[in-house]
């Protein structure tokens, strides 16, 4: 089985609309993606929950595709959610994806009936024969309504050859040491659960798949140099100032929260789509609380990149 070896930050972008005709906004996607790749990303991961796929039409996700594969344009790689409600569907968005120069692509069991294990495992399967492009099975119970086990993953990949990476978002921390045993390594296994990201990286989690990189990117690579490097104090005392955002972008929904703060940010982004609404007014100044706390926070003095470096 083949390995795939991503390490590190893999950032979401929300996908932005035009506040008054409703329409994807294209220059603005590709500003923040932009952002995203020179802000220090390993990866950038459209089309996932954060950027609303679920809410946008066909034409409408092959174009913000194809907004973010052209400018990240190779400079790091791209995982392209595909997840769609039927497997046609997602045949043809993991066939677009590849098209259009993707590295890998993510697959959501995104349904509205329970499925059995043996339409799961068909679901996977077709996908897979649908590209050559390795394969990420993203579990997470809480927006899909369907929660895959270890021992159910890791027999989906024994048969799969191309399924090597799984994100795991149900904050079971004991799940990604579990995938790893049971697939003997063959597995690289991603954290999705933004409030468990050290514990992930402790338990064995090869990088973080987060939207926080929108708002905060140098936290995140801060929180993931000192995870590696074996900085327990340091890590301990960033996450610490960093929990309580994370647990507000998740609490309060990842793409309101996320486009209310690059609007306080002066990035504009317009509304998250109907039937989401924005956040509202007394939450939006919570989150200016906790952004203006990170931002005045004397982690961030100097050259970040430097301050990064493992301590000798």
């Amino acid at each position: 089985m083949p390995q795939q070896t991503l390490k590190g930050i893999i950032a979401y972008p929300i996908t932005p609309f035009d506040p008054d005709t409703g329409a994807v906004d294209h220059d603005a996607l590709s500003r923040l993606t932009d952002r995203l790749v020179t802000s220090g990303s390993l990866a950038v991961a459209p089309l996932g929950s954060t950027g609303e796929s679920a809410y946008l039409g066909e034409a409408e996700w092959d174009a913000v595709c194809e907004t973010v594969l052209s400018t990240v344009a190779g400079r790091v790689p791209t995982l392209v959610g595909v997840a769609h409600l039927t497997t046609e569907g997602t045949v043809r968005r993991a066939r677009v994806a590849a098209r259009l120069g993707a590295s890998a692509v993510m697959v959501l069991p995104q349904v509205y009936w329970s499925l059995t294990e043996a339409e799961l495992a068909r679901h996977y399967a077709e996908v897979a024969a649908a590209t050559d492009l390795p394969i990420m099975l993203y579990n997470n119970p809480g927006t899909s309504g369907i929660d895959l086990v270890p021992e159910t993953i890791v027999e989906l990949a024994r048969k799969i050859p191309n399924l090597t990476m799984v994100k795991e978002s149900s904050g079971e921390v004991a799940r990604f040491t579990a995938l790893r045993e049971l697939s003997e390594g063959a597995l690289s296994v991603y954290n999705g659960n933004n409030p468990v990201a050290l514990d992930a990286f402790r338990a064995g989690a090869a990088s973080w798949c987060t939207a926080a990189p929108c708002l905060v990117p140098d936290w995140t690579l801060q929180l993931y140099a000192a995870a590696i490097s074996g900085q327990d104090e340091r890590a301990d005392a960033i996450l610490a100032e960093l929990l309580p955002f994370l647990q507000f972008i998740v609490g309060h929904g990842l793409p309101r929260a996320i486009k209310a703060g690059l609007q306080l940010h002066n990035h504009p982004v317009g509304p998250p789509r109907a039937p989401m609404l924005p956040l509202p007014e007394k939450e939006t100044e919570q989150l200016r609380d906790l952004l203006d706390r990170l931002e005045s926070h004397p982690y961030l003095d100097g050259d970040i990149l430097t301050a990064l470096a493992p301590t000798p």
